[in-house]
Order: C-alpha cells, then structure tokens, then sequence
C-alpha cells in the first residue's frame, strides 16, 4: 500500500466515524429537548400549589418518557453495541439528566429510591453491559445525587406551602442516601466532586428541620399518613 492510498483509507475511516458521530448527536438533541420538557412539567411542583398536583404531573412526565424510549430506541441503531463507551460522551451527561429525572418521579410517587433497573426500564435499556445500550452504574449515581439537590429545594419550597412534615420525611430520605454513598470507594473525579455536594443539601435540608423545630411546626410523619 503506497503513502497515498494509506492515507485516503485512514480518510474513510475519519469520515465514517464523523457520519456516526453526527447521526448520534442529532438523536441526543431530540432526548435533550424531551428532558427539558419532562424538567418543565415537575418543576411545576415546587410552587405554592403544585404539590396538590404532584400525580397528574408525575404522569404527564410518565408519557414524555415514552418518547424518550422511542428515542432510545433510535440511539440503539447509530452505531455497533460493543462500541458503546467509545461514544459515551455524546448522551453521558444528558443520560445522567434523564436518571435525575425519573429518580425523581418515582420519589414524588412513592417517597422512595428508585432502582438502577427501575430507571432502566423507565428509558427502554439495558442494565446488563453484555446486553447493549445499558444504563452505566456511575451515570445511574450522578443522576441520584443531582435528584438529591432538587430534594433539598422542594424541602424549603414545602414550608413556603405551608406543608411541614415533608421537609421531614426528605431529611430522612437523604440522610440515607448519604449513609448509602458514604458505602462507596468512588474513584470517579467528576462523580466524587458531585457526592461532595450532597453534604451541603443534607446541611441545607437539616436548617430548614431546624427552623421547623424552633418554630414548633416540626411534627414526624405518622405512619400511612399522606405523602
């Protein structure tokens, strides 16, 4: 193979590479805009009158995941599934947004944490590495510790609507996920830094127990009671 026709080959691969790269992108447009979309319709609880609707927000956000996995499906088909970490950098960070998402909703729902195969399920992929387009363990954590500082939010934005028990029951939900990640070795630089955040929301949500406790509007949840 001479110079020239080694060098037009690497070109073909270059540009092939480039189309798959460009063919990923456009699908990662379309989950971005579902997500903000899904983001727009939950931030509606953190008004005064918003936790009366969390149900038919959270399945609003239900049906706009339904589109996500369409998407999914989509992404699934623009390039070999053994490939999937060399072009992970294209849907990371819009992947960990859709994980902070769900783990929301099921939050909302049930007050509880969502499960890696239960946000695997809700966006239509694989848990399981050897079976394709999967949900990585280390994108999973990033969107449970971004859902964290949205708890931490709903927690002072529960007092301005008069609801004093939630902040409560948040506090304990993150005090336990804090115990829960003080479990593990991270050795994930961008995923260590954001753990480090979830100190400043349990913090954050403790003044505001505090402030509750002071004021004597501070009452435990009785058990069944509403969420």
């Amino acid at each position: 193979m001479s110079v020239t026709e080694m060098f037009s080959y690497i070109q073909g691969f270059l540009s092939a590479d480039q189309d798959v790269r460009e063919d990923i992108r456009k699908v990662v447009q379309n989950l971005e805009q579902t997500a903000r979309e899904i983001l727009t319709v939950l931030q509606s609880v953190h008004q005064p009158s918003g936790f009366k609707e969390i149900p038919s927000k959270c399945a609003r956000a239900r049906e706009l995941f339904c589109t996500v996995r369409t998407h999914m499906a989509e992404l699934k088909t623009k390039f070999p599934a053994e490939q999937y970490y060399r072009f992970h950098e294209h849907w990371r960070f819009v992947l960990q947004r859709l994980v902070f998402l769900a783990a929301f909703v099921v939050y909302l729902e049930s007050e509880a944490l969502v499960t890696r195969e239960e946000v695997a399920q809700i966006l239509g992929i694989e848990v399981v590495r050897e079976k394709g387009f999967h949900l990585d363990v280390e994108d999973f954590l990033a969107g449970v510790l971004i859902m964290a500082s949205e708890l931490s939010r709903l927690a002072v934005n529960s007092v301005t609507a008069g609801d004093y028990s939630r902040p409560l029951r948040i506090s304990n939900f993150i005090n336990e996920l804090d115990s829960g990640f003080r479990l593990l070795n991270l050795k994930n630089d961008p995923l260590r830094k954001r753990y480090d955040g979830l100190k400043y929301d349990v913090k954050k949500i403790e003044e505001v127990v505090y402030d509750l406790s002071i004021r004597g509007l501070a009452k435990e949840p009785e058990s069944g009671g509403d969420k």
